[in-house]
């Protein structure tokens, strides 16, 4: 391609860019604010599948094709503890939309001091976690084994900070360690194509086709007999096989 080809290439994503920035920033303002008056007015089992579905429909305005593959794995009536690959900023409304069942997260606490944004994912039952303190990361895992217990899914990003290249980071040892007391079946999920879709070193937002991988359930007997260094590797080993690679 010529320069100037190059050149008007770049523009026209710039211009696609900007555009899809301002009508999700407006869609964003409108589903928070919907959202929260929600938690105020419908118990939470009424309002969880309108908020899904929004969350989903992030995906039509960024012109973007999302695939899922291996929800057979899944039985409808257990909750779970979803462990995913952190890639793009998009990672949390493609893990809300299509998690399925009651299921909510745990997140950064500099999130949580956003406004309006922190006060609704406080109010739909999103866990705040201080990632540099291992006595804030422990009392946000407590809290995350309370919410478990009385019958949510939750999800977790073991990795702790998005990728800045597209290469999956180490996972931090303090979930899976926490994960052998919650005594749940952990489920493995892939995210593929988030990386093209949006960087995090990047502004620029690229339509593509992304997909989400839901992998075989990890057992209870498996996690038992593991040590929590050997899931943790267990885990991170399920969850590469169920990304594309690029």
């Amino acid at each position: 391609m010529s320069s100037t080809g190059n050149r008007n290439f770049l523009e026209m994503k710039i211009i696609i860019s900007i555009f899809i920035w301002v009508i999700s920033l407006i869609y964003l303002l409108f589903f928070l604010l919907f959202t929260l008056a929600c938690t105020y007015i419908f118990p939470e089992n009424v309002y969880n599948p309108w908020i899904k579905k929004m969350m989903r429909f992030l995906f039509v305005l960024a012109g973007t094709k999302v695939k899922v593959e291996g929800l057979e794995n899944l039985e409808s009536n257990k909750t779970y503890l979803f462990m995913a690959n952190h890639v793009s900023l998009y990672d949390a409304p493609l893990l809300g939309g299509f998690v399925p069942g009651m299921a909510r997260a745990v997140e950064a606490n500099r999130q949580h001091r956003w406004p309006l944004y922190g006060k609704v994912m406080r109010r739909i039952g999103n866990i705040p976690i201080e990632r540099e303190s291992t006595h804030g990361s422990v009392s946000s895992f407590k809290k995350t084994l309370l919410i478990i217990n009385n019958g949510r899914s939750m999800i977790l990003l073991p990795e702790g900070h998005r990728t800045l290249d597209g290469k999956m980071r180490p996972f931090k040892r303090l979930p899976f360690f926490l994960a052998k007391q919650i005594n749940k079946e952990i489920v493995p999920i892939g995210l593929s194509g988030l990386y093209k879709l949006k960087p995090k070193e990047s502004w620029i937002i690229s339509p593509t086709t992304i997909k989400i991988s839901f992998g075989k359930v990890i057992s209870k007997e498996t996690i038992d007999k593991l040590s929590s260094d050997e899931l943790r590797d267990y885990v991170q080993k399920e969850i590469v096989n169920l990304v594309d690679k690029p």
